[in-house]
């Protein structure tokens, strides 16, 4: 890196400043909820203005979308892409791995996850941030989408948002309130016989046997 492109003092204490308050908005609202947390609340714990917040997000919708975006534990986007290879390749067992593995992602985030369902319930400005969100996922799964069909592929987007859906339900009840009980069962193993096949288009699918 030449003189000329390695960042001037001004640029790192900026992003440091940055960095620091998406790390205060983040404790702050994982502690007290998103409604609770103000803006000056944030600034308080970093010691800046409210004109330096403003300088680098537009609001606690955006500050909680770059939190999202940059300090969760691997992008939910890399796990759909994830599931595009495993779907195709027809594999149930592998598609029961990825359910291990989208149940990990889940417990890496479990302490965000309610914050941005009370974003969602609470502040409209941020209801688009969260459809653009889950709007991503099958967009990241383009040989998926690819074998529903330009004319069937509504629902094949669907069909990825309600496994989306379903798994957050299932992981908030199951793991976060503990009002949903596993007992001896094996989580992933039930999801999967839900979900492989309710993910292949219909031609794809096995006939149930007889009798």
């Amino acid at each position: 890196m030449t003189d000329t492109q390695r960042p001037t003092l001004r640029q790192q204490q900026k992003e440091q400043t940055r960095a620091a308050l998406l790390a205060a908005a983040r404790r702050r609202f994982v502690d007290d909820g998103y409604a609770a947390v103000t803006i000056d609340d944030i600034t308080a714990e970093v010691g800046c203005s409210r004109a330096t917040f403003y300088l680098h997000f537009s609001g606690k919708p955006d500050v909680l979308r770059r939190i999202s975006a940059e300090t969760v534990h691997q992008r939910a986007i890399s796990v759909y892409a994830d599931l595009d290879e495993v779907l195709e390749s027809g594999s149930r067992a592998r598609f029961t791995d990825w359910l291990r593995r989208a149940m990990s992602w889940f417990e890496a985030n479990r302490e965000i996850l309610p914050v941005w369902d009370e974003a969602v319930a609470l502040e409209p400005s941020f209801r688009p941030i969260a459809t653009q969100a889950v709007a991503e996922l099958p967009a990241a799964m383009p040989r998926y989408l690819l074998r529903w069909g330009d004319q069937r592929a509504d629902e094949a987007r669907l069909r990825v948002g309600l496994l989306v859906t379903q798994l957050e339900r299932f992981f908030t009840r199951w793991a976060v309130q503990g009002t949903l009980e596993a007992a001896g069962a094996d989580p992933a193993e039930t999801l999967a016989d839900i979900w492989h096949p309710a993910l292949l288009p219909p031609e794809e699918r096995r006939p149930a046997a007889d009798g």
